[in-house]
């Protein structure tokens, strides 16, 4: 058993802690029951799950969720077509979002899927100053999908890498 100020009591019978408890006008908490024996803690319960939720709270503020953004485009797409897509594809880019591309084929387009695939790496091409391929250009069926992400700016690390050096 452990006090309220972290101070161990030792093995103490569970009645005697219920009564202990009581007396403090608190709970008696087990939280480790797979130890041999289970350890209990004197706490009001109320509220540490209130500052455990308010943990979960401030942890999920700081996540950031990154959504995928979609650019669908024909094998034979004129140019003036394809630098409005790839405008709207850096903008989806600088904004943080992973960037799936997909080229439809019609009829018997899918029977040359290398233009597709030089599409495809055009646009890389064009995005490569913001953006990496994570994914390389492959055929599903009539569609051929290309996943780029955005580039890590090298003045603001990854958040994940600064945590880890932190530990």
């Amino acid at each position: 058993m452990v006090s309220e100020d972290g101070e161990q009591l030792g093995i103490v019978p569970i009645r005697e802690a219920l009564a202990i408890a009581e007396e403090k006008g608190v709970d008696l908490v087990e939280v480790a029951p797979s130890a041999k024996p289970p350890v209990c803690r004197l706490m009001d319960y109320g509220k540490f799950k209130f500052e455990q939720s308010k943990r979960e709270k401030e942890s999920r503020k700081k996540q950031k969720i990154i959504s995928i953004k979609e650019v669908k485009m024909r094998p034979n797409i004129d140019e003036h077509d394809f630098q409005v897509k790839a405008k709207n594809a850096r903008k989806f880019l600088t904004a943080g979002d992973k960037l799936k591309f997909t080229i439809m084929f019609r009829g018997r387009q899918v029977t040359h899927p290398e233009l597709g695939e030089k599409l495809c790496l055009k646009l890389a091409e064009e995005l490569s100053d913001i953006s990496t391929i994570e994914r390389r250009p492959k055929l599903e069926g009539r569609n051929m999908v290309m996943i780029l992400v955005p580039k890590l700016e090298p003045d603001k690390p990854d958040k994940d890498k600064r945590d880890k050096k932190e530990d």
